[in-house]
């Protein structure tokens, strides 16, 4: 071969890869999806060996027509769990928790039928047997009673006194309850282990060492930056609405976190890369128990033209905040997408995302 082609042989071959590479990922379903469903948010999908793909939707802000950006911030609610799971799991290696012993071993002041039998593992996967923190269920129940635990301003142990501490309602690791209450005593735990704040724990041992400087933890009386306003349909085709007045530090180590996609992928790319856990502590959080769910997310698998996949999946419902995780481990492929509007089940879309990027 004549050495001048080379190059441009080379080039050619770059070009036609990367095309090849991006067309795996299914920018056109995306953007009809999205359009179809008025999504509002941000979306950013991350398979091996290819270009990211980026893109926002909507408005972050209504009243002033604020478009989203890949900078916007997001409340991404219940993804918190995850971050907490990490954070136990990471005690746990450190030798400061014991998965199998109580809350009572480290909460020796807590009240409650629960104390000495209840498991830091059964609160880790739900099934605590604990009565549920979230007694309201529908947003016409919230608009007519209100959100007790959000409502008004309450300490972490005032949450932990007051909503955390009842009966046990199932024997404890028998039934999968997903319950707020669980990751609120897991992150009471955490600061008696490290005798530091919940958020303090988060910033040392994840934010910083990623360099996570778009996510931290939502308080009421705090100003954050490029964070999107949200907004929630009360009835299905019906106008958006303002979300309900909320403490959103109420939600504490189980959903007061918010993010960026950016971040929240920088962290799931950690995550699953082994540089956050052990093989061993991150094969246990994948380990499907009782509804498919393990430590802070679900974990479960599905069957493909080309095989079996393996997935990973912690979305995030706060009314209009909504948000999700998606991973095929198998695959190497991260779907990530934050919205601000509930118009959208995320759940289905980061579903057809995932199955169409990984088509063969």
């Amino acid at each position: 071969m004549h050495r001048s082609l080379l190059p441009r042989l080379l080039l050619s071959l770059s070009l036609l890869h990367a095309a090849t590479a991006a067309a795996a990922i299914p920018e056109r379903f995306i953007a009809e999806y999205a359009q179809a469903h008025d999504f509002s948010g941000t979306l950013l999908v991350r398979q091996r060996g290819q270009p990211d793909y980026r893109r926002s939707f909507g408005l972050a802000q209504r009243a002033f027509a604020a478009p989203n950006a890949a900078d916007t911030r997001y409340k991404i609610a219940s993804i918190t769990k995850l971050f907490t799971a990490v954070l136990v799991l990471q005690a746990h290696e450190q030798g400061r928790l014991d998965l199998d012993a109580s809350i009572g071993r480290y909460l020796p002041d807590y009240r409650g039928p629960a104390r000495d039998r209840v498991e830091l593992r059964q609160l880790l996967n739900h099934t605590s047997g604990l009565s549920n923190f979230d007694q309201v269920k529908t947003a016409e129940q919230a608009l007519r009673e209100g959100l007790p635990p959000y409502q008004k301003p309450y300490t972490s142990q005032q949450l932990l006194d007051r909503f955390c501490s009842g009966a046990l309602v199932h024997a404890p690791g028998t039934v999968f309850d997903y319950n707020n209450g669980d990751y609120v005593i897991l992150g009471k735990i955490l600061e008696r282990a490290y005798g530091r704040s919940y958020e303090q724990i988060l910033r040392e041992r994840i934010l910083d060492p990623l360099g996570l400087r778009d996510t931290g933890v939502l308080r009421s009386e705090a100003l954050v930056a490029r964070l999107a306003d949200t907004y929630y349909h009360l009835e299905p085709g019906g106008p958006l609405r303002r979300d309900p007045p909320m403490y959103p530090e109420n939600w504490y180590a189980a959903g007061a976190l918010y993010s960026s996609a950016d971040d929240t992928l920088a962290f799931a790319e950690a995550l699953f890369g082994g540089r956050l856990l052990r093989p061993e502590s991150l094969a246990l959080m994948l380990s499907p128990g009782l509804d498919h769910y393990g430590y802070g997310l679900w974990s479960y698998t599905v069957q493909s033209a080309d095989g079996a996949h393996r997935i990973a999946r912690r979305p995030g419902a706060i009314a209009g905040a909504q948000a999700q995780l998606y991973r095929d481990l198998d695959a190497e492929l991260t779907v990530v997408i934050l919205a601000n509007t509930d118009s959208v089940d995320l759940d289905e879309f980061a579903a057809q995302i995932g199955q169409r990027a990984t088509a063969p």
